[in-house]
């Protein structure tokens, strides 16, 4: 089961006209993008996530802001990632366990493999605990 870990997207510009970063199928992204949403006006240092996914991926960009994020996968490893730049995005496969905390000015992108689905969310941690 892959692990997650951090996705340096291209940036082009200068500090006088800007910066860009551009996201493509199957460049960098380890799924196609099938969903895409974002969240905003996150009060400061609110947890959100606290789910795992049966099937879906995930790529978590902080395009404003600052995100802490904390995996854990079933084998109980734990990682805790920083996400404060634009041009860099988070893999989180399935089945792993996430949390998000947000700065006040955060801005989080999120590209998914799979279209909404409630029954694809794993909420009770117990239970993600008990999937092998």
């Amino acid at each position: 089961m892959p692990e997650p870990y951090l996705i340096e997207f291209p940036q082009s510009g200068t500090p006088e006209t800007g910066f860009i970063s551009v996201v493509e199928n199957s460049k960098l992204i380890p799924f196609n993008i099938e969903r895409v949403f974002w969240t905003y006006a996150t009060p400061e240092s609110c947890i959100r996530g606290r789910h795992a996914h049966y099937q879906t991926q995930l790529v978590l960009i902080a395009i404003s802001g600052s995100i802490t994020v904390t995996t854990e996968t079933q084998e109980g490893e734990k990682q805790t990632f920083e996400l404060n730049n634009p041009n860099t995005g988070l893999f989180i496969p399935k089945a792993v366990w996430h949390t998000m905390e947000y700065s006040g000015s955060a801005l989080q992108l999120v590209l998914a493999s799979e279209p909404y689905r409630p029954e694809d969310y794993i909420r009770d941690y117990e239970v993600f605990r008990s999937i092998k």
